[in-house]
């Protein structure tokens, strides 16, 4: 379980500079929303982790059946930590780190225990 967490975490690093970044660039350039930036920018790093994780680290076909409540899950949860952050006036980086935390242990353990179980099984 160690070697395949710390493979989970090199891509969460790739997907967190995606996520960063995105949402740098709608907050910075296109709105001041950070619920908007934070979806946005969660959207994007999830369907490159995704992508990732089950073609390299867990060499399963994916499956749109397992990934798509995850994401809606995890999407609406981007919203509302942005919606609070921009509710309480909260800096964007803390939003950001505190989502990026959030959002690597929810998803490395719906990956291990949820995902990828139920996916094999089929």
């Amino acid at each position: 379980m160690n070697k395949l967490f710390y493979h989970y975490i090199s891509v969460s690093m790739v997907n967190t500079l995606i996520h960063w970044s995105v949402f740098a660039l709608l907050r910075h350039g296109l709105t001041n929303s950070q619920a908007i930036g934070n979806f946005a920018g969660f959207c994007v790093a999830a369907v490159v982790s995704f992508l990732i994780n089950t073609n390299v680290i867990y060499q399963y076909d994916s499956s749109a059946k397992h990934y798509w409540p995850y994401m809606s899950a995890m999407g609406l949860m981007s919203i509302v930590f942005g919606l609070l952050a921009d509710r309480l006036d909260i800096l964007g980086r803390y939003t950001l780190l505190s989502f990026t935390i959030f959002s690597l242990i929810c998803g490395f353990l719906y990956s291990n225990r949820t995902f990828f179980k139920l996916s094999s099984k089929e």
